[in-house]
């Protein structure tokens, strides 16, 4: 850290130098300046209210509805690539997206927070979305707010590396009825339907997607098995064979809303979910994992309970059920198991969630917010059966049978969290704003935490915004390395520590013209804490890292338009004095949307990923570069109404790996050929939208107009 302190204060210092210059007479008055950009430009999830993302007090991304269209993206993990410093791996178990956020990187991947309409998704066991999360499909989206940096400050454990925030359609957005089928490679179907309208003074918006996937099946060369069969002389493995990644999926979410009220509804169910290259880095063909997952949710917004007043309060429930069932390993493994190694863990949550916050205004130049809450999240149920039993290797017990006690892979238990906050943006000087905030959480098994952000924000000139931010965050140890048992390298530990970051950046927002804007970031965290099995879980290491991420957007021409960023860094594991693993250290994303005509439009999006290093012992070369390519040719508003869609993902059919794990406490790779991932691929979509623009609508686009 003594080698960066330097660098963050110089820059500051060249900040301040600018001010003789006398820049802040050309600023525009607010209200003037927010009725000059259109809702695309604003983010809620720096602070908890609407603001310019180049004001906002941290380094966000947003990603619209249009945008996720141009690109003919089907799920998330398509999108997040286009966030500067974000890098979307894959994991061997199911295959489930690692979001990777500045280097950050691991295998249930807990640092990072995904919200939907501002309510974690984060399971108990691993910390993660679950491991039959199966994805998000995108034709309900909104909008998707990103933060790259802490966000505990705001939003509390987990929003670490990194906080996505998922805002679904409203009735608004909706106003009338879209409908949609697609199909393509890998014998893939979807179907959507969006219903908006208003009901007796009630906005009611409907969607339900659906997805029918046999999923690609990119080969792999040899796995855990192999090692096995060479060790034990037999020849169960399934490799060379293909991954599994097909599955089923079905969403479906009501949004009510009238006047101060909004009610949420949502349920997300998962079927045969395969097991990617298997959740023992064994090939399986007959595993598969399903999920059920409901939300509600009741919101109380009013904007003027009383003078100066804002008041939300909001009561969450979320139910997650998740059943697997396994073959760790194939028939024939280890010489004595004819059906295959079988292990059935089931594991069964609820989260109850009550949280309060207000805005006060009443004091000149400041902003502030206070909040509350109380959380209570219950694994209430755990269950497992299996034909084997603990030891290497594993005894065969004969038929698949139910165990319990201290055989069983977790136990019941439940977590409490007390929270309060503060916040406050404070308009100092003409030009300056200081946004300070505090959040002390108190858990119910490892204690309390407090975690401050700090943020100076200065319109340096009309065109150029400077930043220099500090956050502090943490993640809270999951139920797998807290109470973890019968796994004899996986080992739980009731007394871990949460992890820790604190994370200084250095930004600037600089709109060279109106079509022209530029982004430059540059950061430095300290990592601390980090868990780790070794086996028994264990707060055993630390990270730094450091980089810079620049981007830009261009309306290069009426019917064109650029963006892209680029981005750099570097991490050291201080435990073992090398990079750490697995993350790029260098990305490019270039995207170019292009109107043909009225009718008609082109997208191309272009992905480098570079520089992936392994594990400190892992003795295998560096994981090898990849770039694609994906092209979407799309039509509006055809015959009859309709609309077409052609996406060619990976054009050029480049091979796309991410890295399989080293295991450091046998010095071993399951899977030494890493894991691959789609080549080209096609899927052509047929959609219809008698939408129109209700009153609302119509008011902001005419406001956009004359902006």
């Amino acid at each position: 850290m003594k080698n960066h302190i330097p660098c963050f204060l110089g820059g500051i210092i060249c900040l301040l130098g600018f001010s003789q210059y006398g820049y802040g007479n050309q600023v525009v008055e607010g209200n003037d300046l927010l009725l000059s950009y259109g809702d695309e430009d604003f983010v809620s999830i720096a602070t908890g209210r609407k603001q310019l993302i180049s004001k906002a007090p941290a380094v966000t991304t947003l990603i619209t509805a249009e945008e996720i269209q141009q690109t003919g993206a089907r799920d998330i993990t398509e999108v997040l690539e286009s966030v500067p410093g974000v890098h979307v791996a894959r994991k061997g178990a199911g295959y489930e997206p690692i979001f990777t956020f500045r280097g950050i990187y691991s295998e249930f991947n807990p640092q990072v927070l995904v919200l939907i309409n501002g309510i974690p998704t984060t399971q108990l066991l691993f910390g993660n979305r679950g491991e039959a999360w199966g994805g998000m499909p995108v034709e309900n989206i909104s909008r998707i707010e990103v933060i790259r940096g802490p966000g505990s400050a705001v939003y509390g454990a987990d929003a670490f590396a990194g906080t996505i925030n998922i805002v679904t359609k409203t009735a608004d957005e909706i106003n009338g009825v879209e409908t949609g089928i697609s199909a393509g490679s890998f014998d893939e179907h979807r179907a959507w339907a969006l219903y908006g309208t208003e009901v007796r003074g009630w906005d009611v918006a409907f969607s339900l997607e659906l997805l029918d996937t046999s999923g690609h099946d990119e080969k792999i060369g040899a796995d855990a098995q192999t090692a096995f069969d060479g060790l034990f002389a037999t020849s169960a493995s399934l490799a060379p064979g293909g991954v599994n990644t097909g599955r089923e999926s079905i969403d479906a979410r009501i949004d009510l809303s009238k006047e101060y009220w909004r009610i949420r509804l949502g349920y997300q169910g998962r079927r045969d979910i395969e097991t990617g290259s298997g959740a023992a880095q064994a090939l399986d063909t007959e595993g598969e994992g399903n999920s059920d997952r409901f939300n509600l949710d009741v919101t109380y917004l009013n904007p003027e309970i009383y003078e100066h007043w804002e008041l939300e309060t909001r009561f969450s429930f979320y139910d997650v059920a998740t059943q697997l069932d396994l073959e760790l390993y194939p028939p024939g493994a280890f010489g004595t198991f004819p059906n295959g190694v079988i292990g059935n863990p089931d594991y069964y949550e609820r989260h109850y969630r009550f949280d309060l916050s207000t805005f006060y205004t009443g004091f000149e130049n400041h902003v502030i917010r206070i909040g509350t809450g109380y959380h209570l999240l219950d694994q209430y149920r755990i269950e497992e059966s299996k034909n084997f039993g603990a030891g290497f290797p594993p005894p065969f017990l004969g038929s698949v049978m139910p165990v319990s006690g201290a055989a069983i892979f977790n136990r019941e238990e439940d977590r409490t969290v007390r929270y309060v906050f503060v916040q406050d943006e404070w308009d100092f000087v003409r030009d300056w704003s200081l946004t300070a905030g505090l959040r002390i959480d108190d858990y119910s098994d490892f204690g309390t935490t407090t975690n401050p952000r700090l943020a100076l924000v200065w319109d340096t000139t009309i065109d150029l915004t400077s930043k220099f931010l500090y956050g502090s965050a943490f993640r809270a140890p999951s139920f797998a390395e807290q109470f973890n048992q019968a796994n004899p390298i996986a080992i739980g530990n009731p007394n871990l520590d949460p992890e820790r970051i604190d994370t200084y950046e250095l930004a600037f927002d600089y709109n060279h013209t109106s079509d022209l804007r530029f982004g430059m970031n540059l950061f430095y965290y300290e990592f601390l804490d980090i868990i780790r099995f070794t086996p028994v879980a264990q707060n055993s290491g630390n990270q730094t890292g450091h980089g810079l991420e620049l981007e830009f957007d261009w309306d290069a021409m009426r019917r064109l338009k650029i963006k892209g960023n680029y981005a750099y860094q570097k991490s050291e594991d201080e435990q073992t004095d090398t990079d750490a693993a697995n993350a790029p250290q260098h990305q490019i994303y270039l995207q170019a949307n292009i109107e043909l005509s009225h009718y008609w439009s082109i997208n191309t999006q272009l992905n480098h990923v570079m520089d992936r290093k392994r594990a400190s012992g892992d003795m295998r070369s560096d994981i090898d570069d990849y770039t694609t390519i994906d092209l979407t040719l799309r039509g509006k508003k055809l015959a009859y109404g309709l609309s077409v869609a052609v996406s060619i993902r990976n054009l050029t059919d480049d091979k796309v790996l991410e890295p399989s794990l080293y295991d450091p406490l046998t010095g071993t790779v399951a899977i030494p050929g890493d894991l691959p991932q789609a080549g080209r691929s096609v899927f052509a979509e047929v959609r219809k939208c008698s939408c129109v623009p209700n009153k609302k609508n119509l008011s902001e686009l005419r406001k956009r107009e004359r902006g």
